[in-house]
């Protein structure tokens, strides 16, 4: 908005209205001024009993936190919260959502009350111009988000917000909005992707869940592929993954787990690389890969 309609919608505001638009923009101003870039995580989330586990999985994300700088909020991408549209929590205490069934009552008993930050979902909402952004109160921190960010910070004390994945949209669609948010990097937000690279529960083996590094042959391949692509840069590709052959149509037979992946490599700048970690197949279908992308 420029200062000119600015003005114009200040005097047709009432006083009182106008004056706590004021004070929730210097307060925006004030949470999100400059910092250093924060780097950005995908995390893949898997099955939602690593969040009462203390596996390899879970040792990872805590490894992975001590490398991070202490970040003013979290703005997550979860494959958990599809809309037609775009959206972002607003609300200042997100309830924790058990968006899932068939698990122990321990699961479902945990709780992250971390607090939202409406403040954050303004600043998104007015970095993104390529479409309208909805300020959501119903919503809250679905399971691709508590699951993994609680082995982050597990005292719930960071401001997080979730942005929704808008299911109507193509792949070259969410890596382009993705760069739009850019901006929260040097403002000192964490931006999380939560999903999975490979993820095809329909074929998963079950019974071997507990062999360590169980593959199919294609999960191997696609997760091999895509890797090298991370790795090289080759984001046009993965951008491109229906174009990919066999085992990519298999690794990503819906695209809700993928597309987290995106908007992260979407943010990579010139200087910086991705590194990968907690790479490791289960139940034959799946994948744990997670990737962090920082300076050089």
């Amino acid at each position: 908005m420029n200062r000119k309609d600015f003005l114009k919608t200040m005097a047709i505001l009432p006083i009182g209205a106008a004056a706590m638009k004021l004070s929730s923009l210097k307060t925006a101003v004030d949470t999100f001024g400059p910092t250093e870039r924060m780097p950005v995580l995908f995390l893949g989330h898997g099955n939602p009993m690593n969040a009462l586990a203390d596996n390899n999985f879970t040792q990872g994300f805590q490894q992975v936190a001590k490398t991070l700088p202490k970040p003013r909020a979290i703005l997550c991408i979860s494959a958990h919260w599809e809309t037609k549209g775009t959206f972002v929590t607003a609300m200042q205490k997100p309830p924790t959502i058990h968006d899932f069934g068939g698990f122990p009552q321990a699961l479902f008993d945990v709780q992250y009350p971390a607090p939202g930050s409406p403040e954050l979902a303004l600043e998104t909402q007015k970095l993104i111009t390529s479409t309208s952004v909805g300020l959501d109160n119903s919503w809250g921190l679905d399971h691709g988000c508590w699951t993994v960010v609680k082995f982050l910070y597990p005292n719930a004390d960071i401001p997080i917000i979730e942005m929704s994945i808008d299911y109507t949209q193509p792949a070259s669609y969410h890596y382009e909005l993705g760069k739009e948010l850019a901006a929260l990097r040097r403002k000192g937000v964490l931006i999380v992707g939560s999903g999975n690279t490979v993820h095809n529960l329909r074929l998963a083996a079950w019974d071997k869940m507990m062999v360590p590094g169980y593959a199919f042959e294609w999960a191997h391949i696609a997760n091999e592929k895509m890797k090298s692509m991370i790795l090289d840069n080759d984001h046009k590709s993965l951008i491109h993954f229906d174009k990919q052959g066999r085992e990519f149509e298999l690794a990503v037979p819906t695209p809700e787990h993928y597309l987290p992946l995106l908007y992260i490599l979407s943010l990579q700048e010139k200087d910086e690389k991705a590194t990968i970690f907690n790479d490791e197949l289960v139940a034959g279908s799946l994948n744990m890969m997670s990737v962090k992308i920082d300076k050089a």
